[in-house]
């Protein structure tokens, strides 16, 4: 069982005041790769006393902590998501800026076979798709 971003915290020894709790609840509620901007965005509507600069402080250290893992998508934002969560890749709509995650067992084998025929057992990759929606009609 994977545990919560406040969990995480904890079991590292983060001191975790009120406002870091909220920052980790916002973090662990996303359902996208939120940027520091659209974090202090829905930390503050929860805890109107939180900063910016506490907010990219927390990142910062939950970052250095192994608990978020910063993704920078081409669009000069940085944008975050856990750690800890299953494999995935990403697609980004160049248009929109949408981040679609998705899993392909093609890719995946074709990933092991490429690192096989060089000579390397695959220990890990980020696969990151720059796309624009094809028009239809």
């Amino acid at each position: 069982m994977k545990s919560t971003i406040l969990e995480r915290c904890e079991a590292n020894g983060l001191r975790m005041t009120d406002q870091r709790r909220t920052i980790a609840g916002v973090l662990e509620a996303a359902t996208d790769h939120p940027d520091v901007e659209e974090l202090y965005a829905r930390a503050s509507a929860e805890d109107a006393g939180i900063s910016l600069a506490t907010v990219y402080r927390t990142v910062k250290l939950f970052e250095e902590t192994g608990i978020l893992e910063k993704h920078e998508f081409g669009d000069g934002r940085a944008r975050y998501e856990a750690a800890d969560r299953d494999h995935h890749d990403h697609l980004i709509d160049m248009h929109s800026g949408e981040v679609i995650e998705f899993v392909d067992p093609d890719i995946e084998a074709l990933q092991e076979r490429i690192a096989a025929k060089l000579g390397y057992e695959l220990k890990g990759h980020r696969l990151e798709l720059y796309a624009v929606p094809i028009k239809k009609g």
